[in-house]
């Protein structure tokens, strides 16, 4: 089975968890390509310099230090980004300019013949043509129990608002927002986690997930679970008030 990554160039997780996934695909399927798109944390496309000043101004100084910190960090030269990773498991990186649903993507795309599509940290929605461009569809992974907590940082949401358990969820993508059918759900004790460990620890049960989710697919084990809209929650990308009461809250970033 052809599988076409879809994800984006972030320095912090992605990278082990890429290799994680590359080392471990079932048998009988292969990568055979990957979109690796500019970072956005914000939900959209911006700047290096208006990320940072942004970042500053929502997460306010000490955040902005280490977060600082932990990106020069990331881009020394001992440390393997995702185009390493990529070059390590001979996988090609698709180059893509402007939108994934613009009709020269959709040929690049179809030229390599995909049967499933997989968007790990995707940073756009996807439109129809997208999203039925393989014939066993397209995967999403979210860290979260949807259909609660669809949008943006569930990891930062659930510590907020006291949670005691999320989790993650592969699903297969519709024209929604987090909202198609669930292929793949796993529970996670969030326990006196920070936001950076429970980051990390969603994205290798959710690199596990997606593996599960591949294996099913392949072997025609398509049974889903509902993502009920009328039982969803949406979240935006947090607010300076957000994060002053999520101090307050008793959660930690780091």
């Amino acid at each position: 089975m052809r599988i076409v990554l879809i994800t984006q160039d972030d320095p912090f997780y992605l990278p082990e968890n890429l290799d994680f996934f590359l080392h471990n695909l079932p048998e009988g399927t292969e990568v055979v390509g990957c979109v690796v798109s500019k970072v956005s944390p914000f939900g959209k496309k911006e700047s290096f310099l208006d990320k940072a000043r942004r970042t500053y101004g929502v997460f306010g100084a000490r955040f902005f230090l280490r977060y600082a910190v932990d990106y020069v960090v990331s881009r020394m030269p001992h440390r393997k980004g995702m185009r390493d990773i990529l070059r390590q498991h001979n996988v090609q990186e698709i180059p893509i300019t402007g939108s994934l649903n613009s009709p020269e993507s959709l040929q690049r795309l179809r030229s390599l013949s995909p049967e499933l599509l997989i968007s790990i940290a995707g940073n756009e929605i996807f439109r129809k043509p997208l999203i039925e461009l393989a014939p066993r569809g397209c995967l999403n992974l979210h860290t979260a129990l949807l259909p609660k907590y669809r949008g943006l940082m569930p990891s930062f949401w659930v510590l907020k608002n006291g949670e005691k358990e999320t989790g993650v969820s592969v699903f297969f993508v519709d024209e929604g927002i987090d909202s198609g059918p669930i292929l793949v759900q796993e529970r996670i004790e969030i326990g006196d986690m920070t936001q950076k460990e429970l980051i990390k620890r969603s994205k290798a049960v959710g690199m596990c997930a997606i593996l599960k989710a591949v294996a099913r697919i392949r072997d025609g084990e398509t049974a889903t679970l509902p993502n009920d809209d009328a039982e969803s929650t949406y979240f935006h990308f947090p607010s300076r008030k957000d994060v002053r009461e999520f101090r307050q809250s008793g959660a930690r970033f780091f």
